[in-house]
């Protein structure tokens, strides 16, 4: 661990796990910062970024860090610090399903959505090569899911689909607020973690560890984890979610530099102004 005079930024990722067709592209990907003095602060990174020394999107780095040896963990911390500027000290990543089972032991959360949408299209784990019995829309793979503006209590799995959702028309349709609803629901977790009714139950907390030792990838120790959770409830009023300025990150045309993928990049081209954004921001 970092001295104690040092910030310390932690990058959570959220993966599909078994039963998706993707089970190692990270959907969610999190900086969260320790600095010495608080707030914490967390922020979403669109996983569409585009990360030219792998020519593919940043919720891939992961997975090519498996597949060339390197370390998945290893090779997402130096991705994500290439992008932001943000020295990267330890990284988690936690299959959805986990997601899911934490907000089950928590008894479900409190999310405040903020713009109603309707996805059409939510596709359906293990469906993914169904053959429809010959339908070429393929409508089999896919169930539609509506959220309704406003304070909405959810289970594990409507959270789930609450923040994985990426194919509503219009705004919420985008990669940016998908970040977006990342962040409101693990706002909700924090706040639910952090209630008396969890905080001074240590069945819960039990439940929890056990979720999170057989569901999660980490190089943090359970010293270090120990220790981040007291500074987490000791800074519970002062927890700030942040979100990348808009315009900063644009979607260029379909190119063959992009191997003809959907991506954001800088739009200034370098980067700069967006790692001059976090370090303003205190993540370093």
């Amino acid at each position: 661990m970092p001295a104690v005079s040092q910030t310390v930024n932690i990058l959570i990722l959220g993966k599909g796990g078994i039963g998706h067709e993707a089970p190692d592209l990270t959907d969610t990907v999190m900086l969260v910062s320790f600095p010495v003095d608080g707030p914490i602060k967390l922020v979403s990174l669109p996983r569409d970024i585009w990360v030219a020394d792998n020519r593919a999107k940043l919720n891939a780095s992961y997975y090519w860090g498996k597949e060339k040896g390197v370390g998945g963990l290893v090779m997402v911390k130096r991705d994500v610090t290439k992008i932001t500027g943000v020295p990267v000290n330890f990284a988690l990543v936690v299959d959805f399903s986990a997601f899911e089972k934490v907000i089950e032991v928590l008894g479900g959360v409190e999310v405040e959505v903020k713009n109603a949408f309707t996805d059409t299209k939510y596709p359906i784990a293990g469906k993914e090569n169904d053959l429809c019995q010959g339908d070429r829309t393929y409508q089999c793979r896919y169930e539609t899911v509506s959220f309704e503006q406003g304070l909405t209590q959810m289970n594990g799995e409507l959270a789930l689909k609450f923040v994985r959702s990426r194919n509503a028309e219009g705004d919420e349709g985008t990669d940016l607020a998908r970040g977006q609803r990342q962040t409101q629901v693990i706002k909700a977790i924090k706040d639910k973690l952090l209630s008396k009714n969890v905080v001074l139950h240590p069945s819960i907390w039990k439940k929890l560890w056990e979720v999170a030792r057989d569901n999660i990838e980490t190089d943090l120790n359970s010293h270090q984890i120990f220790n981040l959770g007291l500074k987490i409830i000791h800074l519970r009023a002062r927890i700030v979610s942040l979100a990348i300025p808009d315009g900063w990150l644009v979607n260029p045309p379909i190119l063959a530099k992009y191997d003809r993928q959907y991506v954001f990049v800088p739009a200034d081209g370098s980067g700069f102004k967006l790692q001059q954004w976090f370090k303003n921001e205190s993540f370093y």
